[in-house]
């Protein structure tokens, strides 16, 4: 995790520290659930819980010796502990029962915060939303003009978008909640199901209906998609503000505060830095995706295959998801929106972005579509390659049209109101604004 695109409550949760602890608790209601069923002395696991520490400085020297993160971590309580009582440690389990259950907690507790930062974020879409619902814009597809439309309905769009990624980040987050205390092969050879069913219920997790020595790794990859299907989001956020940022559209503008610099060599630059940031790192978020779905496979009961990619990909995933939904609503909180700027591209191809409603006029007075469609195409491309003479002003002089449509009709296909007119009904139907 880089401390540079990690904020500090994941840096916590993730540390190594954090880590040993959760291991830990499970080792602490592990024994718990043994003294509840008369294995191991009355008093023992009140003791425990009172006496046992773990140090994670302590971990990595009996690692060094070892090369076994749990006999290390086992080492590393037990100093803590007198020998009686450390003999109960890891008593019934093997290592995965700890390291499983632990990380199922942890996940399910980063997703937690990545849900709330979501939530936060899709309120901030919502205000943008609703603040925007009448402001024309030109839609633009392929790149190019193409009618107006609302500036409100692109934030409408994100917002229900970030409404399927929370869906999607809950389903994953209930099927990460998960733990198994199973033992070695997943039979409980070693340990009854009781103990499995205490701890799970102490922790909030559900224990696994079926395990092997490692809990299913489609989980974990559900997460990873999910998160992943979320930076795809954000990456498309802020790849439209970039665009909309360009010297030539000028519509949009990230957050610049007092006292920044755009350029080393160019006073005058205030370039989109912060969405530019999103899209790399979401890029980063993406790449997870591959390595969880081939930790799915492992050999037989289990492998640790999968173990070296998850120190590395569970916590930078998450952490980075969580410092991108913090950027981005930054971003959308901040940003300035140029609405003069909206309505001067609008206006800037001289009215040729109406050019669909007046094709669909002439066939409704009687025109075929053939013959419509080739004659406001025809004024269009000459309009749009000799300024002289505006598009409109050229269907006002031909007589073909003015057999069809008289002058005012003709002024009433260029009002940009028509195309905001069912906006409301949209938002009513998506549940931005009451019915």
């Amino acid at each position: 995790m880089l401390d540079r695109y990690s904020r500090e409550g994941m840096k916590k949760l993730w540390s190594d520290q954090s880590r040993y602890e959760r291991w830990l608790e499970v080792e602490l209601l592990a024994a718990e659930a043994w003294e509840r069923l008369g294995q191991i002395p009355e008093g023992t696991s009140a003791r425990l819980r009172q006496d046992a520490r773990v140090d994670a400085e302590r971990v990595e020297h009996y690692e060094a010796r070892y090369h076994h993160d749990m006999l290390a971590f086992i080492s590393a309580v037990g100093e803590s502990l007198n020998e009686s009582d450390a003999k109960y440690i890891h008593f019934g389990l093997t290592s995965t029962d700890v390291v499983d259950t632990a990380l199922a907690s942890l996940v399910t507790e980063a997703l937690e915060e990545i849900l709330s930062g979501l939530g936060t974020l899709r309120e901030a879409v919502k205000r943008r939303a609703l603040e925007n619902r009448q402001v024309p814009v030109i839609g633009r597809t392929h790149g190019m003009h193409a009618e107006p439309t609302s500036h409100g309905l692109k934030w409408a769009l994100w917002w229900l978008e970030l409404g399927r990624d929370q869906e999607r980040i809950l389903r994953a987050q209930s099927n990460m909640a998960v733990m198994k205390l199973s033992g070695a092969v997943g039979n409980y050879a070693n340990l009854p199901p009781f103990v499995e069913d205490y701890v799970g219920e102490q922790m909030g997790l559900a224990p696994a209906p079926l395990s092997t020595q490692v809990l299913q790794r489609d989980r974990h990859a559900e997460v990873v998609a999910s998160l992943a299907i979320l930076g795809g989001t954000l990456d498309k956020m802020a790849t439209e503000i970039r665009l909309s940022q360009r010297t030539e559209v000028g519509e949009l503008e990230e957050p610049f505060a007092a006292g920044q610099r755009g350029s080393s060599a160019m006073p005058h630059k205030k370039n989109p830095i912060k969405c530019e940031q999103i899209s790399g790192l979401a890029r980063v978020l993406r790449g997870f995706v591959v390595p969880a779905l081939e930790d799915m496979a492992l050999w037989y009961e289990r492998d640790i295959s999968h173990s070296s990619v998850e120190r590395v990909m569970l916590p930078d995933a998450t952490a980075l998801t969580d410092y991108l939904l913090r950027q981005m609503t930054r971003i959308v909180d901040g940003l300035v929106i140029h609405t003069d700027r909206m309505l001067r591209n609008l206006t800037m191809t001289g009215g040729l972005v109406f050019s669909g409603g007046v094709l669909l006029a002439l066939v409704d007075a009687g025109m075929t579509r053939e013959e419509a469609y080739d004659l406001v195409q025809r004024h269009a491309l000459a309009a749009s390659q000799d300024a002289s003479q505006s598009f409109r002003e050229r269907l006002e002089t031909d007589s073909r049209i003015q057999d069809r449509l008289t002058l005012p009709q003709i002024a009433s296909l260029f009002d940009v109101s028509p195309y905001l007119r069912n906006v409301d009904a949209i938002y009513r139907r998506i549940g931005l604004i009451d019915s």
